[in-house]
């Protein structure tokens, strides 16, 4: 059960960091003006992190059988995987210039050779290791100055605040709540994960999505200063990290809220 929880700690450090760090790419789409480029290298982030994450529910499903089995509570171990959503969020932050500067550097390699595939095997090159690593910049104080935060829709914010509180727990909550069921409702209670992700998927599609691209879109045409969109970025990253700290809030009254329409 250790090496399960150590492997879904990973695991979740891994999925947050990598969304963590797709926030940015709008920066490099308004900067460049490269827009299909940078979202065509921006999918594969996302279907990378997207990939791990359909990992995460058979390892939750293995550590809440177990603790079935031996009779114990998972809790402290679930509270475990959403503080490594927190610390995946915020590694991520830091990581943001450096991965800005790597990410134009990929853009343009990929305008080059139309590969997607090529560039991944390209930048795994040793040489090409040492060099993304010795591009390593530190956040600055400039970052964050003088930018209008003012222009950014609060509901916006609160939204996605509320979105990443649900991500970060659906499927925990979802497998958890198969310990406050009946033995023949668990798989059901355990099945709910996708409904209640699918719900967040929704709302982010509905209402943050196009609003951010409506953001980003206006910079791009000059009707809006870039450091809107920085701006956009700065909040929305700092929503998810809030975002995040919720689902440790909301994790257990989602549990019970779940195992009460089986119950």
């Amino acid at each position: 059960m250790e090496r399960t929880l150590l492997e879904l700690l990973l695991l979740t450090f891994v999925i947050h960091l990598i969304d963590t760090l797709a926030y940015s790419v709008r920066l490099n789409s308004v900067k460049s003006s490269q827009i299909a480029l940078s979202f065509s290298l921006f999918n594969l982030f996302v279907l990378i992190s997207r990939t791990a994450n359909t990992f995460q529910a058979p390892l939750i499903g293995g550590i809440i059988g177990t603790s079935i089995l031996h009779g114990i509570d998972p809790l402290a171990d679930m509270r475990k995987v959403i503080f490594a959503s927190t610390i995946g969020t915020l590694v991520g932050t830091l990581l943001i210039p450096t991965f800005l500067r790597v990410f134009e550097v990929a853009v343009r390699r990929l305008e080059v050779n139309g590969s997607v595939p090529s560039l991944v095997v390209e930048a795994l090159q040793v040489n090409n290791i040492r060099q993304i690593v010795r591009s390593a910049t530190r956040p600055s104080k400039k970052m964050l100055e003088r930018l209008r935060y003012r222009e950014i829709p609060k509901r916006l914010l609160i939204l996605n605040a509320l979105v990443t509180g649900i991500y970060t727990i659906g499927v925990l909550a979802a497998n958890y709540s198969a310990l406050l069921v009946a033995e023949q409702h668990r798989l059901a209670a355990a099945g709910s994960s996708g409904m209640i992700n699918g719900v967040a998927a929704i709302l982010l599609t509905l209402f943050i999505d196009p609003k951010s691209a409506i953001i980003t879109d206006q910079a791009l045409r000059e009707k809006r200063p870039y450091g809107d969109v920085k701006a956009l970025v700065v909040l929305l990253i700092t929503t998810k990290i809030i975002g995040t700290l919720l689902g440790q809030v909301i994790f257990l009254p989602a549990a019970k809220i779940i195992a009460s329409f089986y119950n």
